[in-house]
């Protein structure tokens, strides 16, 4: 299913240290994981922003 990039990419911005963005895309085990470790220390989010951002619009979550 097509995802919007904006969306996802807000959701990190926002709600990253909880997962969010990856409940969004479908990916429930790396959302719990984002959520039990405040967004893998942050270094996830940052991370996810930064690919988020290249992505083309919509995308393939994967």
């Amino acid at each position: 299913m097509l995802k919007n990039k904006w969306t996802a990419f807000f959701l990190c911005l926002f709600l990253g240290c909880v997962g969010a963005h990856k409940f969004y895309e479908g990916r429930t085990l790396m959302g719990i994981l984002y959520l039990f470790t405040g967004g893998l220390f942050g270094i996830g989010i940052i991370y996810d922003l930064v690919v988020l951002f290249f992505k083309p619009n919509p995308y393939f979550p994967g």
